[in-house]
């Protein structure tokens, strides 16, 4: 990888020679050559395996021409490690749920580089297969994401019980968030330690909060997390999804980048977040069903909105869908390199 990657200049606002494009998700089950892999091991034996989570997340980067590989791995990786049991059936369910201040007392806060070594290991392999071609993105979920997961023990429509917990409890809320960084913060510049090149941080149930609660209650931990990276070179994306319309307490958590779902327009989003703030997003992945015409009518639209302005990386607003077909992902890889 040259020291001019696209993807790496989009992170910092600097112009580019053409549009970065990865995806959310990237690896996985859309991918005939990921379900191949998976076909012979366990999600979490997948993820705990560093040859086998860096061949699918290699396989993105060799299929569809993204312009960065994202490490295959979960974002509730750390909460094994801080001595919560895990499973995926399909979904992540959590042995026992955090629910007491005694609960949170026995949550540790662990030495990442032995209890998620196979982690790093991944990434180490990954720079060297790499070789330089695209830049290498690790990540880690929001504390408040990983949080929700913890608190309800699975996924959830509302997860009530977290927000329970927030509003009559909130030192020990509090209490919990305060693990949940400091592990994250970590794990992330274990990281970097490692090689990754750049890290999203994601928020996905962030915009369950009004704006006023999340700021109170969510904002300071995520600012927090940024602030205890060690990241000279390493840009962060903060991704928050349904953050569309509280983006001004987003930019204060101290990001290089926003990462957006659909809700909002790129420009307007941008008139919020001003010039010294890049943004990745955000089409709908619902749009990768229609056929190409609509697929590129969108991907104009996108790109329209950016007005050619510096520090674009395009994506999905949220995570690829399982169903989606493989041709109409390299398609849209294709049109966002052609038009820029």
């Amino acid at each position: 990888m040259s020291e001019r990657s696209d993807f790496i200049e989009a992170c910092w606002g600097r112009p580019v020679s053409r549009t970065p494009v990865w995806i959310m998700r990237q690896a996985g089950r859309y991918l005939p050559q990921y379900r191949e892999v998976r076909a012979g091991v366990s999600f979490l034996d997948l993820c705990r395996n560093p040859e086998l989570a860096a061949k699918v997340t290699l396989q993105p980067v060799d299929i569809l021409g993204v312009d960065a590989a994202i490490l295959f791995s979960d974002i509730l990786m750390p909460v094994e490690s801080m001595g919560v049991g895990l499973d995926f059936s399909p979904g992540p369910v959590l042995e026992k749920p955090v629910a007491t201040a005694a609960d949170i007392a026995t949550l540790r806060v662990p030495c990442v580089e032995e209890e998620l070594s196979f982690v790093f290991d991944a990434v180490r392999i990954l720079r060297a297969e790499l070789n330089g071609r695209v830049p290498l993105i690790g990540f880690c979920g929001a504390p408040f994401t990983l949080a929700c997961y913890m608190v309800e023990g699975q996924g959830s429509k509302d997860f009530s019980r977290v927000k329970q917990m927030m509003f009559s409890a909130p030192d020990l809320f509090a209490s919990l968030m305060e693990k949940i960084t400091e592990t994250n913060r970590r794990y992330l510049n274990a990281q970097i330690d490692a090689g990754v090149q750049a890290v999203q941080i994601f928020d996905t149930w962030g915009g369950l909060l009004a704006p006023a609660d999340y700021e109170t209650f969510i904002q300071p931990f995520t600012a927090k997390l940024i602030a205890g990276l060690n990241r000279a070179k390493v840009p962060v994306i903060l991704f928050v999804k349904g953050g569309g319309t509280m983006l001004d307490l987003v930019k204060q958590a101290g990001a290089d980048v926003v990462g957006l779902d659909w809700h909002i327009p790129l420009d307007r989003a941008r008139d919020v977040l001003g010039t010294k703030v890049a943004v990745q997003g955000n089409l709908d992945p619902s749009v990768l069903f229609g056929p190409t015409t609509v697929i590129e009518k969108a991907v104009r639209r996108i790109l329209g909105e950016n007005d050619g302005r510096p520090g674009h990386i395009f994506n999905l607003g949220h995570g690829i869908l399982p169903e989606t077909p493989v041709d109409h992902v390299r398609f849209l890889v294709d049109r966002v390199h052609a038009l820029t």
